[in-house]
């Protein structure tokens, strides 16, 4: 039965990619994929409730140390009818390799949702509450904060809805840090942002490649492309806080139909990182990756 995913890691030249966890959320399914029939599914529920896992992606290339997304945060909270959420393991998996947060010059969010940005500040955002104490700071106060021009102002312009990032534990912190990016720009040599846009307006996905030109085949770190892998074999599968789910199901199908592509999909239970293959008229999922040492 799926599980939470564990530290793992891929290479794409000398460039590396790990898996942090920081924890994971037991969710209701019929909340999360409205009108979805599971008993058709078989092996994506464990005892009726969906796993996904919360995590970063850790890029290292060259000197460089990239952070793409920051999980959910020091959390342990059940919220009603949607899920039961557990964070927290991010700078324990971090140290596992080696670094802490002063190492990490650069975060990059594939979008704002609170499952992405829990370690933003030393304040962990609660799913529909407000902060309960102002921050001190951010968690990587050495580091760029990147993300989309057009994913800021969609939550800084509007009243923020359930899921969205808080204004006192993420908002404020990052008022006058972040830096905007957009489809094409070099993070560092090899790794790329592409623009995502469909389950929210200004989701990136983060893409790296090998500097050297001596591979083809790339990463793409895709956030909230794909919740499940439920979603491989059936890309209609809609989550249900996508913003624009046909434009999402576009991506997830140009996506899903890239050659030479390995997806990093954060949110999976037991493997995160993958190939899909197509078979017939669907597509096959083929996890890859090594678990690594306690320490490097």
């Amino acid at each position: 039965m799926p599980q939470p995913a564990k530290r793992s890691r891929i290479t794409v030249g000398d460039t590396t990619i790990t898996y942090l966890p920081d924890g994971f959320g037991a969710h209701n399914p019929d909340t999360l994929f409205p009108g979805v029939d599971w008993t058709t599914r078989p092996g994506h529920l464990e005892d009726g409730q969906l796993i996904l896992t919360f995590g970063s992606f850790l890029i290292q290339a060259g000197d460089r140390k990239i952070l793409v997304d920051l999980a959910a945060g020091n959390i342990d909270v059940d919220v009603p009818g949607i899920a039961r959420l557990e964070g927290g393991e991010l700078l324990r998996n971090l140290a596992a390799e080696g670094l802490s947060a002063g190492d990490i010059d650069t975060v990059v969010y594939t979008h704002l949702h609170l499952d992405h940005v829990g370690w933003t500040s030393d304040v962990a955002p609660l799913p529909g509450a407000p902060a309960t104490a102002a921050p001190t700071g951010l968690t990587f106060s050495g580091a760029r904060h990147l993300m989309s021009e057009a994913e800021w102002r969609y939550w800084t312009t509007r009243e923020a809805a359930l899921g969205g990032p808080d204004p006192e534990a993420v908002l404020k912190p990052l008022q006058g840090v972040v830096e905007f990016v957009g489809s094409g720009d070099l993070l560092a040599p090899g790794v790329t942002v592409e623009a995502t846009s469909g389950h929210t307006p200004g989701h990136l996905a983060v893409v790296v490649r090998d500097p050297s030109g001596r591979g083809t085949e790339e990463v793409w770190i895709v956030g909230d492309v794909l919740h499940s892998p439920a979603q491989i074999a059936d890309p209609d599968l809609a989550f249900a806080s996508d913003v624009a789910p046909d434009q999402a199901r576009e991506v997830r199908d140009r996506l899903l139909g890239r050659p030479d592509t390995v997806i990093a999909a954060g949110h999976f239970t037991d493997d995160v990182f993958g190939r899909v293959t197509r078979a017939g008229d669907t597509h096959v999922w083929t996890p890859i990756g090594d678990s690594p040492a306690s320490s490097r």
